[in-house]
């Protein structure tokens, strides 16, 4: 049995989104659970997937003692801020301090976090807890799907583990696969090899779902490489490739691997084999984005003949990649072109969510709705908006994505707008629209709207995609800027493409 220490870092950073992940952000419940610290970790995690719980449930079954440290994470949002990144540090430095010696880390950790005093959020956690154990002690990190791995990470880890998933349905079982190497580490004492390569071009996120291609046959030849019976490299102990976080503008920004192994030609061949088949793949990273009037023409034509909702996915205003969630570029074409019983969700005003209340079901409230943040100068839609149904934001998730998050968003509302027929569902937090049970809590079967739209990029595709006709990819103002392109970046390295098959990053802003 082993002395093993427990804790989590959690953020995306869109460097480019209006705002900043506050301390506040990392204290509270969401559809995650709050911050946690100590012994209550254990329980509080329990039932999430997300990683520290299935690393948690492993590391017990497998007889080890687990030291809970501090776990926390904040809703995808621009820059943590320096006092949030600091207090977090806090707590780490105090528990490892106190709580040690220990035998082994396991960190659940993301791997785009950029705070104000550093653009490597992971790699400057894990300097500073080298400095305190040294640099012969295990560490093994889980990492998110969309973790721009930089070679510091890569250095200062022993190993790091990805998410293979895109919507992240293995977020739980990649924390048990990273605690299982770790076990595996621990015991056979072998010397490990790794290798690490970046890619050269940065691929939208909207293209990189692993339920489609060409990401899926990416995906099945990283679990190739690592089983090994298939890929004959017997050496190889585990594989990780991540797609990258294109909203982030640092200078490691993009996608990397990294392969490690007993046998270190088998390391170095894997990783070359692996990075060729990206790259191989870079002209089909690609796909058709639509403007919201173009998108809600087409699903009205579609949907006459169509026996299931067609969906739009509102991707550039996903909260799950640092977006308001309340820009009304889609709900506002729906409503020109008289989309009758078409539904968007979910639209974050609190103001608004609180009339409704106030409003009473039944009742109709004018008043506009959405752009609570006026992102790109948009200006809320003003309408008679019929209050039909109210909650309280208080629901279990029950897709693969969000299964088991308890989620506590506030009261929420379905509002229709009685010329179109159009209708939004409106919320006080920020969640991503991932889960069915969104629109349940507001009297919505999701399976039986015409017209669906989505504030999100990909995960919705978990619980949705089985109920879809088809799904149409818009385009509409929100600050996950879908074609990297169009970002203004500033501290990119030089000589990475900035799409598939697109431009070379010159060291200029466009």
């Amino acid at each position: 049995m082993a002395r093993i220490a427990v804790g989590g870092f959690q953020h995306e950073t869109n460097t480019f989104a209006p705002q900043q992940a506050t301390w506040t952000e990392f204290e509270r419940a969401d559809a995650w659970p709050p911050l946690l610290r100590g012994p209550e970790m254990i329980p509080g995690v329990e039932g999430f997937n997300i990683p520290i719980a299935g690393a948690v449930k492993r590391l017990a079954e497998l007889g080890h003692e687990i030291v809970p440290l501090a776990w926390a994470a904040a809703a995808p949002a621009s820059y943590v801020t320096e006092d949030a990144y600091e207090r977090m540090w806090t707590l780490f430095d105090e528990d490892i301090r106190k709580l040690g010696p220990f035998d082994a880390i396991y960190l659940d950790l993301h791997g785009a976090m950029v705070a104000e005093n550093t653009e490597d959020g992971e790699g400057e956690l894990l300097r500073r807890i080298r400095g305190l154990v040294g640099n012969d002690l295990p560490i093994v990190a889980s990492l998110d799907y969309h973790a721009n791995l930089t070679p510091e990470m890569a250095k200062l880890a022993t190993a790091l583990v990805g998410y293979r998933t895109y919507p992240h349905i293995d977020m739980a079982v990649t924390g048990k696969r990273a605690v299982e190497l770790l076990d595996k580490l621990l015991k056979e004492k072998r010397p490990v090899y790794r290798a690490y390569r970046q890619l050269d071009f940065l691929i939208p996120l909207v293209w990189q779902c692993t339920f489609i291609e060409p990401a899926k046959s990416i995906f099945d030849l990283v679990g190739e490489l690592e089983a090994g019976e298939k890929s004959h490299n017997q050496g190889i102990v585990s594989v990780t490739h991540t797609p990258g976080f294109p909203p982030a503008d640092i200078a490691q920004c993009g996608p990397a691997l990294v392969v490690y192994g007993h046998d270190k030609d088998a390391v170095e061949a894997a990783a070359d084999k692996l990075a060729s088949a990206v790259k191989a793949q870079e002209k089909a990273f690609d796909g058709e984005l639509l403007d919201p009037d173009a998108a809600v023409l087409r699903a009205l034509e579609l949907a006459k003949n169509a026996t299931k909702p067609i969906v739009l996915a509102d991707v550039q205003d996903n909260p799950g990649a640092g977006g308001t969630s309340d820009t009304v570029g889609l709900l506002a074409a729906m409503m020109r072109h008289k989309a009758k019983g078409a539904v968007i969700g979910m639209i974050v005003d609190p103001e608004a969510a609180a009339a409704a209340v106030a409003t009473g079901e039944g009742n109709v409230m004018h008043r506009g709705i959405g752009a609570a943040v006026g992102y790109a100068g948009e200006k809320p839609l003003v309408a008679d908006w019929k209050v039909v149904k109210l909650s309280d934001g208080v629901f279990t998730g029950t897709g693969p994505f969000y299964g088991g998050a308890k989620f506590q968003i506030g009261p929420m509302a379905l509002v229709t707008d009685e010329a179109s027929g159009a209708s939004a569902v409106l919320a006080c937090k920020r969640v991503q629209a991932a889960d069915q049970e969104m629109f349940r809590a507001v009297g919505v079967e999701p399976s039986k709207v015409p017209i669906l739209g989505l504030k999100s990029t990909v995960h919705f595709r978990a619980d949705f995609q089985p109920i879809a006709e088809t799904i149409l990819v818009v385009q509409s103002p929100g600050a996950h800027i879908t074609d990297p392109v169009e970002m203004p970046y500033k501290h990119l390295r030089k000589g990475i493409r900035l799409k598939p098959m697109g431009p070379v990053w010159s060291g200029k802003p466009a």
